[in-house]
């Protein structure tokens, strides 16, 4: 094989490695590391869900605008993204579809740490 072809050929299968990985979906915590205040949520895909988030506060747009609010106030080294808990890929669909699984899995996390109020930035659930 000449050093071109095995180029081609290792490139090829880097290529196809990188689709098969597994994208980490799970549940994510951005926390104010000044005030305490966290806010839970969910994605499918967690890196592009924390470049979204820091897209969206760059803009002025994230739609909770208290967090938008302290974002600007204290700035972005203030607050962490956390990953919480990571739902793993199965290799065959299963009855319940993914995003399903998050969210009872956000809902448990929603009620061990309670971030409503002054303690962080979800609406409460209704009674």
């Amino acid at each position: 094989m000449s050093p071109v072809e095995d180029s081609r050929a290792s490139r090829a299968e880097r290529k196809r490695t990188y689709k098969e990985a597994a994208v980490p979906m799970g549940i994510y915590a951005i926390r104010n590391r000044v005030n305490g205040k966290v806010f839970v949520g969910h994605s499918l895909n967690l890196p592009a869900m924390f470049n979204r988030i820091r897209f969206e506060f760059a803009q002025r747009m994230h739609r909770v605008p208290e967090l938008q609010a302290d974002w600007e106030r204290h700035g972005e080294a203030a607050f962490s993204f956390e990953v919480l808990d990571k739902l793993e890929p199965l290799d065959e669909p299963g009855p319940t579809p993914p995003v399903e699984e998050l969210k009872v899995l956000e809902e448990m996390w929603l009620e061990r740490l309670k971030p409503y109020g002054d303690a962080g930035y979800n609406t409460p659930p209704r009674p």
